[in-house]
């Protein structure tokens, strides 16, 4: 018999949710399977054609030169369609003050109209940035939610950070209707 957590929330409107994520570090992983875990969402990670250097300052260069130019990757398939979801939780790491390009890629490749979209990011205290703007901006016809910010991978608060988070989101809905 498992033991419920106090961490653990009412996934009833939450069992309709897909997770797409990309991680660079294992920290937007980490995030995603903690989401997963608590809302029993279908989960699918994004991964690009040509993956990204291994060396940080040839990483650096690269993702300063992608997000410049609006770069977006051709990416490997993956295995779920938003289209049969109305939540999506999105997580990218923070990269130069917005989302990966991998994320952005995917991003504009679906039609998200009427969806709700739950950003989440994984960062180590760079650039601030409006992740949801910029997710808004690539899906104009979605309701974008206030971004989660992470340091790091959140460690052993993960769960309540989350929880919080998602009960905010939750909150948010319910005064909308």
């Amino acid at each position: 018999m498992n033991k419920k957590h106090d961490t653990e929330i009412d996934t009833s409107n939450l069992k309709n949710a897909l997770i797409i994520s990309y991680s660079y570090s294992g920290n937007t992983h980490q995030i995603a399977k903690t989401i997963q875990s608590l809302t029993g969402a279908d989960w699918s990670e994004i991964y690009p054609w040509q993956p990204y250097p291994v060396e940080f300052p040839e990483l650096l260069e690269q993702v300063q030169r992608e997000v410049k130019n609006g770069y977006k990757p051709r990416l490997l398939p993956g295995s779920h369609s938003p289209q049969l979801y109305s939540v999506i939780f999105v997580g990218s790491p923070n990269w130069c003050g917005t989302i990966a390009p991998p994320l952005a890629s995917w991003l504009s490749r679906h039609d998200l109209s009427g969806k709700i979209i739950l950003p989440f990011y994984s960062h180590c205290g760079g650039v601030a940035g409006d992740l949801a703007r910029d997710i808004a901006a690539l899906c104009p016809k979605a309701d974008v939610r206030e971004a989660l910010s992470v340091i790091g991978s959140g460690k052993d608060d993960l769960p309540t950070i989350l929880t919080n988070w998602m009960k905010q989101a939750e909150k948010r809905s319910l005064q909308a209707i």
